[in-house]
């Protein structure tokens, strides 16, 4: 009877361990899979761009030192590795397409122009999409801090070689700034 009991602790004691083992590696693929899926869609925002900068050159041809800000912003975001250094690529792409498209406010025709409006409408929804995998990235680092930092699971994370991650942080100065509004 004694052995059974033992034997049902031990039991139970491999279960959990198992659990919380496993727990921590599936939060931990979680995350790659969430910082690939935003890969995936700054990879799509990056095939984007040339057809953007032809597009707007065609109009504007002698705004140069814009479409140079933009085809360098999009060759440091292309060869970005880990979280942070992809973070602030994207965030220089962002800027730098923000000025391509504030060259394209002022010329009407090229607002005007269905190659230019079908760009720009996917490139607002690859935004879009760019900010749900980041969103989701961090949900899934954070639920994976949160086991790697809390009991039980944190005696098991040495364990099962996962760590705390860092959060998908793009350096912005303009999403700081207060917007002006006017009436």
């Amino acid at each position: 009877m004694e052995i059974l009991i033992i034997l049902g602790v031990i039991a139970l004691l491999a279960i959990f361990f198992v659990a919380q083992y496993n727990r921590l590696i599936r939060l931990n693929i979680s995350v790659d899979e969430a910082f690939a899926q935003i890969e995936v869609q700054l990879t799509r925002r990056s095939d984007l761009i040339p057809n953007l900068v032809e597009t707007v050159k065609g109009y504007a041809a002698h705004e140069q030192s814009t479409f140079d800000a933009v085809v360098s912003a999009r060759a440091k975001a292309t060869s970005a590795t880990g979280v942070a250094d992809v973070a602030a690529a994207d965030g220089m792409l962002t800027q730098a397409l923000r000025g391509l498209l504030a060259v394209a406010e002022a010329y009407p025709d090229l607002k005007a122009s269905a190659n230019f409006l079908s760009l720009q409408e996917e490139l607002s929804t690859t935004e879009n999409k760019v900010a749900f995998a980041r969103q989701f990235y961090n949900d899934n680092v954070r639920a994976l801090n949160e086991a790697v930092a809390t009991i039980p699971t944190s005696f098991f994370a040495g364990f099962a070689k996962v760590s705390a991650r860092d959060f998908y942080e793009v350096e912005d100065p303009e999403a700081r700034k207060a917007p002006k509004v006017n009436f």
